[in-house]
């Protein structure tokens, strides 16, 4: 009988145990309470010393989780069994999104800090009034490469393709991002959905495969700082990363045009704490923050007073703030649909699959 009690005490300890493992496991998982905020973001894209701030000011605990796609963003999200309090989903992600109801609106009356936000970034065509989303971030997609490296400047999508460069690029693994340029350089919108059109630009990337040393993810960033590849297609922040580290680099968004992103900031539906939501999304529109996290994350930010407390060079700089006629030929992401969003995914899967 001794024995039989000593071994319910022991299953007692290690049920507790378990309990309260479990109990940790849950709140590094999306499960929180009054004082717990739960954000999913991309990597590296906040200043960490940011969370901490706003964790003194708020009293919230901040859980900060990563994820390096959309598709795999919005796939947790409408699987459910997810407490994220804040996401920061791309332009076409927030209209699938939106349309999915996959997002609660936002209360504006809990952001006064949103006067600060330029007007051209409100009341686009993904979230009109945005009714489901604050601007976070905005961007480009370019073309880093090394002067010292290769010869002569890249202005066009052509250039990519000069035999010159042999094994010496490097590319984003993205669907959108690789069709698109592809399609810009064929002089068709990156939002076509012609068949045609879409089969042509796969054709003409296949052609691109010699100079091509590897489609990579975040590491990109080091190996283009490290000089193992001379030229990439990127975000213009990456880019702007990468010339950080190394001089050398410089930044280009072709003539044809390219894309024009959008990250914002949104709540989704099963959100437990929606006030500690809004009080996060305020502070990150303080221009003051705005101002640190633009300097630390190197995209553009789109509020319009933290402009003032960045650098002169930094805000005056085209390849990161570009001018109203390089602006007018760029294009943001369409909402393409499952159906033709699966036909790009397939057709960027063949082209990685092409033999060299």
């Amino acid at each position: 009988m001794k024995k039989l009690g000593q071994g319910i005490i022991v299953i007692f300890i290690i049920s507790v145990g378990l309990l309260i493992a479990l109990n940790r496991l849950n709140a590094s998982e999306g499960f929180s309470g009054d004082n717990t905020l739960i954000v999913y973001n991309w990597g590296d894209y906040i200043d960490p010393d940011l969370i901490d701030r706003f964790e003194e000011e708020s009293g919230l605990k901040v859980i900060y989780q990563t994820f390096d796609s959309n598709e795999a963003m919005m796939t947790k999200i409408s699987q459910g069994g997810t407490d994220y309090d804040i996401a920061v989903p791309s332009e076409y992600a927030i209209d699938k999104m939106r349309q999915e109801e996959l997002l609660l609106p936002i209360d504006k009356t809990q952001l006064p800090n949103l006067q600060y936000i330029n007007e051209r970034f409100l009341d686009l065509s993904f979230d009109p009034e945005n009714q489901y989303s604050i601007p976070y971030f905005w961007g480009t997609v370019g073309i880093v490469y090394n002067p010292t490296m290769v010869e002569g400047e890249f202005t066009s999508w052509d250039d990519l393709w000069d035999p010159s460069l042999k094994n010496e690029i490097l590319l984003v693994d993205g669907a959108r991002e690789v069709m698109g340029f592809a399609l810009n350089s064929l002089g068709y919108s990156l939002n076509d959905t012609n068949h045609t059109h879409l089969i042509e630009a796969k054709e003409k990337l296949d052609t691109l495969t010699p100079n091509i040393k590897a489609i990579v993810g975040d590491e990109i960033k080091i190996l283009m700082a490290n000089e193992e590849a001379s030229v990439a297609v990127v975000w213009s922040g990456e880019a702007a990363d990468m010339m950080w580290e190394n001089e050398d680099l410089t930044y280009a968004i072709p003539e044809e045009g390219s894309n024009l992103w959008f990250d914002n900031m949104v709540i989704p539906k099963t959100a437990q704490n929606v006030e500690g939501a809004h009080q996060f999304m305020n502070f990150m529109l303080d221009p003051e923050v705005a101002a640190q996290n633009a300097d630390y994350v190197g995209y553009s930010t789109p509020n319009k007073a933290a402009l003032d407390l960045l650098p002169e060079e930094t805000v005056e700089d085209e390849r990161f703030y570009p001018g109203e006629e390089l602006s007018e030929k760029l294009e943001v992401y369409n909402n393409l649909g499952q159906e033709m969003l699966a036909y790009y995914n397939e057709l960027f899967l063949e082209f990685k699959m092409h033999p060299k």
